[in-house]
């Protein structure tokens, strides 16, 4: 899908380019026709906009509501789109004594072939996340924009700007695709206007506007545009709990109920049990879904159906303005279950087959499956989210090659936590990884132990579920063990001009580092067209002495995967994998490309993973 003309003019009005200049925000700036959902809200603000009467004409289209606030700056319309209107465009004209003193106009545009049957990601794809201001600089001539708050770029400092951007994610996808990864997920990229540490993206002031320090949207959907030529699919990073505090909201509330408790807040209880609880005191409840995040994150009263109304559609507009192939939820219980729920069937009205995935930090598989398409709950809710990120193995294979080996721990740990899938409606369509932009490097969790590390990357290319892999992991990058988000979060090496180190080409880089990137490389590279692993069932076998053996198998294709803790070589007894091994002679080492005749035993080198193809 490639950016048209037309797009590109009717999303820039949303920017300044209306007939007025007194219209300072009108949201969303276009829409499209042939939309499952035929109701669409128009957020108008400008000064004592609301005392004027807006009229439109254009068949199909009917002004059905026009909803006053207490701010007189604020209106919203909302238009009914009958089923078989056509693309175009018509004035939205504003009425004052008679005179008409405010005009739009307002474009209808024809969805692309295809949109709504848009393929998206699962499980045999592989997830590449990166954080676009520490990935890489493409163009330096953005680091610093007139009018911004934060100005220019400090690669010193953990909690500045660092400058990398969308034209340096461009610049780089042929690496991202020549490792083996099929989908990316970059953290957000609309404004981010605060006075610092503004580099994250997670504390938006305007959710129509890509930060002019990472670019534009003609750069932005350049980037889907130029992934999807590439079979890449690109996930978008959604917040709808809250937002920055400099959002041009703040400075003018449509009304009080729009931000929860302002402006005399209490911040979170992080109590998230409160949703699924059946003893949990109301109080508790509330505190969790209205407290705010921190005081420079406002929290969005999501139970303001204006609101709601406003935060489900500006996620279709950037899935339809960008072909995106799915969606991130931040902090997805925050904003309540009832709105949560609400969410997901309206965009998955417009897009049947889009994969959501959605951030519950809880380590209890109990906690996640609540939330999931197709769990039947105890209290009867019924969760519309397909995928959410699978916490509760990122912490047990952690600990599973952390901890000693005995009866109730080491790779036991792992064993049993997989052993839980039957919580979930859909196991295999978790989201399983080792790390993120919030978590510490797993290669540090590890003791910056590479036996380990390759452990926990196998582990991760042939598991049940969706494998996601945070950028620079492959290098095996660190961070001092007590290193905060800025330390954790630092430049991938070779994104900046004069960088000394370039692991995009391998360059300069440690023969430990190098080795270990070819390492995730064939990995993911094979996992491409592994049919048993993307959909096959997953037998496992209980660890022993130091090794733990699953096999990922379908009607066509077995593989044999034996993690390995062992220090020293240990001869793996293959008797007890009869089942599996029955008939197979001999097996392929996906990594060392050698072929292995089976016996009686199989000899594993110390700390060393072995992925199988059974021949």
């Amino acid at each position: 899908m490639k950016f048209t003309s037309l797009l590109l003019a009717a999303t820039l009005s949303s920017f300044g380019a209306t007939v007025s200049a007194a219209l300072t925000h009108l949201e969303p700036a276009n829409w499209w026709v042939g939309m499952e959902y035929p109701r669409l809200q128009i957020l108008v603000h400008a000064p004592d906009i609301g005392e004027t009467r807006p009229e439109l004409d254009y068949p199909g289209v009917t002004l059905e509501e026009v909803v006053h606030v207490e701010n007189p700056n604020y209106l919203f319309l909302y238009l009914e789109i009958a089923p078989h209107t056509e693309a175009g465009s018509f004035p939205i004209e504003f009425h004052r004594d008679g005179q008409v003193v405010e005009r739009y106009d307002y474009a209808l545009q024809a969805r692309d072939s295809g949109s709504a049957e848009r393929e998206s990601f699962g499980p045999s794809d592989a997830i590449y996340l990166l954080m676009p201001d520490r990935f890489a600089n493409g163009d330096p001539s953005n680091d610093s924009v007139a009018g911004m708050r934060e100005q220019g770029v400090d690669r010193d400092e953990p909690y500045a700007r660092h400058g990398g951007d969308l034209r340096g994610i461009i610049n780089h996808l042929t690496y991202i695709e020549q490792m083996g990864f099929t989908a990316l997920w970059i953290n957000p990229v609309l404004e981010n206007d605060q006075s610092n540490q503004s580099y994250h993206g997670y504390a938006i002031t305007d959710f129509y506007r890509v930060d002019p320090r990472m670019g534009t949207l003609a750069d932005y959907r350049e980037l889907a545009d130029t992934a999807s030529d590439r079979d890449l699919k690109l996930i978008m990073d959604v917040i709808l709990n809250h937002i920055g505090s400099e959002h041009w909201w703040m400075h003018d509330l449509p009304m009080r109920s729009w931000i929860n408790d302002y402006p005399d807040y209490e911040i979170t209880n992080h109590r998230r049990t409160t949703n699924q609880d059946p003893h949990a005191a109301p109080s508790d409840t509330e505190r969790m879904v209205e407290g705010w995040f921190v005081p420079s994150m406002p929290d969005l009263n999501t139970r303001n159906p204006l609101l709601a109304d406003y935060l489900i559609q500006n996620s279709i507009w950037w899935i339809e303005t960008l072909g995106l192939s799915g969606l991130r939820i931040d902090t997805y219980p925050y904003p309540g279950k009832t709105f949560a729920a609400e969410w997901c069937q309206r965009v998955l009205q417009e897009y049947p087959s889009l994969n959501l995935v959605g951030e519950e930090w809880s380590y209890n598989p109990l906690v996640i499956a609540y939330w999931q398409r197709g769990k039947d709950n105890a209290d009867g809710y019924e969760g519309h989210l397909p995928s959410l990120f699978d916490f509760p193995t990122q912490q047990a294979v952690l600990d599973a090659l952390n901890h000693e080996e005995s009866m109730n721990t080491g790779l036991v740990e792992l064993y049993e936590a997989l052993a839980n899938d039957f919580v979930y409606a859909d196991a295999h369509n978790l989201s399983v990884f080792l790390g993120n932009h919030d978590t510490s490097r797993y290669f540090v969790e590890l003791g910056e132990d590479v036996g380990l590390a390759k452990n926990a990357v196998a582990w991760l290319a042939t598991t049940r579920g969706i494998p996601q892999f945070y950028s620079g992991d492959e290098i095996l990058m660190t961070h001092p063990e007590d290193g905060g988000h800025g330390l954790i979060r630092k430049d991938f090496p070779g994104g900046w001009e004069g960088d000394t180190t370039n692991a995009f080409a391998a360059e300069k880089m440690t023969e430990e580092a190098r080795e270990f990137q070819e390492y995730v490389k064939i990995l993911f590279n094979w996992r491409q067209a592994q049919t048993a692993v993307h959909h096959g069932r997953l037998t496992h076998y209980a660890p022993e002495h130091g090794t733990y053996v699953y096999f990922r198998h379908d009607d066509e294709q077995t593989v044999m995967v034996v993690l390995n803790k062992n220090p020293t070589p240990y001869d793996l007894d293959l008797s007890r994998f009869d089942a599996f091994l029955r008939g197979h002679t001999r097996a392929r080492d996906v990594v060392g490309d050698t072929e292995i005749e089976l016996g009686d035993t199989l000899t594993l080198q110390p700390k060393t993973p072995l992925i199988l193809e059974l021949w």
